[in-house]
């Protein structure tokens, strides 16, 4: 039987074994959990670095771009401190949605987004920022800086979609997206999570 080269016995942990990027804050690695055909609510599982199902969707509402988070981030401390209705961070890695042109289907991939803005949400007190980005080499999307470079109507699909998702008849929702901002607000917020990734994990 032959044996496993100890250096690829394991995947590298999504969060903590992939760096962020070397063009960190404006183009930032990505590890994408969902994408805008999926009905099923998937979150990395911490521990072991596979996607777990969350939740089935309740809400009509699709998700309109690809999503999911920057390794090695951390919102805690220093994300809150941007965010003046948030009393701490999620403690979650930092989320992203990436935009691109042509469809991709595939979760739990990598890809390498430019940041553009983002949505400064506030999920039960915390700090739960979206940054909202585009893919680097797209043929259409590529191009855009800021978040005014993407139609309107993007944005407001992102800003519905967030304001809707945890929406359960007969309970109260305790999200709400406080500001819309551009570039360079969200690279402060990349730096920031960045920042509190190394205070609470890095060595």
């Amino acid at each position: 039987m032959r044996r496993l080269n100890p250096l690829h016995q394991w995947r590298a942990h999504p969060w903590h074994g992939l760096g962020p990027g070397e063009e960190t804050p404006d183009l930032v690695t990505c590890f994408i959990e969902m994408t805008p055909f999926d009905l099923v609510k998937y979150e990395i599982d911490k521990e072991n670095g596979y996607l777990r199902v969350d939740r089935p969707q309740r809400s009509s509402a699709v998700l309109p771009a690809l999503y999911g988070f920057v390794p090695q981030t951390f919102c805690a401390e220093r994300v809150a401190d941007l965010s003046p209705n948030a009393t701490a961070g999620d403690g979650d890695p930092l989320d992203i949605c990436v935009i691109s042109e042509r469809p991709i289907q595939k979760s739990e991939i990598l890809l390498t987004a430019r940041v553009i803005g983002g949505l400064q949400m506030v999920d039960d007190s915390e700090a739960d920022d979206k940054i909202v980005a585009v893919l680097a080499n797209d043929d259409v999307w590529g191009g855009a800086r800021e978040i005014e470079d993407i139609p309107a109507a993007m944005v407001e699909r992102l800003h519905h979609y967030f304001s809707t998702y945890k929406l359960i008849r007969g309970r109260d929702v305790s999200v709400s997206i406080d500001l819309i901002y551009g570039a360079d607000h969200a690279r402060r917020v990349v730096e920031a999570a960045l920042a509190d990734y190394d205070e609470h994990y890095g060595v």
